[in-house]
């Protein structure tokens, strides 16, 4: 009998200590979040944003389609030099070999092949830096392109809430702390995808 009053007064001991814990982490816990919903509140009252660039442009679907035709521009216009560079190369094994075997007619004839081998090759030279430049083109004109659409959506967002001035933050490289209240990254995604379907669904 004395054995199991211990055994009770021991369940009821840990009983009323696992409620305490219970209790006082519940609080801690509401009172965390009423501090992180004051300092929410707090923090809304400065009319200043800021944007994760990076990624903006990973969750933006019009940022993505854009990348995804660059990239394919990229991909065939490499593929058609690669190949143009293959035939160029194979032309010029192939002269290498008919001069070592003295397979030209003549001195003219030889040449006549080698100084066509090198026009094509400095074609194939000026090719590669237009390719480059074209492509550099394309770039700047993409990131001209998405940062009219993200100022122009912002310059409309922020006459409907009560910002004065949007950040850009890319890598963590240009704000070194803010408080994650003024991120309005995910917003300004959301809002700008629901503007992306709706004008592929008008076209």
């Amino acid at each position: 009998m004395k054995n199991l009053s211990l055994v009770l007064n021991a369940v009821l001991l840990v009983a009323v200590a696992a409620l305490f814990i219970i209790v006082l982490s519940d609080g801690s816990e509401k009172k965390e979040e009423a501090n992180q919903q004051t300092t929410k509140e707090e923090v809304q009252d400065y009319p200043i944003a800021y944007i994760n660039t990076d990624s903006l442009l990973i969750n933006y679907e019009y940022a993505r389609f854009l990348n995804e035709e660059l990239l394919t521009e990229e991909e065939s216009s490499r593929a058609d030099f690669n190949e143009r560079l293959r035939v160029f190369q194979d032309d010029m094994r192939s002269f290498q070999r008919k001069v070592q075997n003295n397979g030209f007619l003549s001195l003219e004839r030889a040449q006549n092949e080698e100084r066509r081998l090198r026009e094509k090759e400095q074609e194939l030279q000026e090719l590669n830096n237009q390719m480059s430049n074209n492509l550099m083109r394309q770039q700047n004109q993409m990131n001209r392109e998405l940062r009219d659409t993200i100022t122009g959506f912002l310059e409309e967002y922020t006459k409907k809430h009560p910002y004065k001035l949007v950040l850009s933050n890319t890598m963590g490289d240009n704000i070194l702390f803010a408080n994650k209240a003024l991120n309005i990254t995910d917003t300004v995604v959301e809002q700008l995808n629901k503007r992306y379907e709706s004008s592929k669904e008008e076209k």
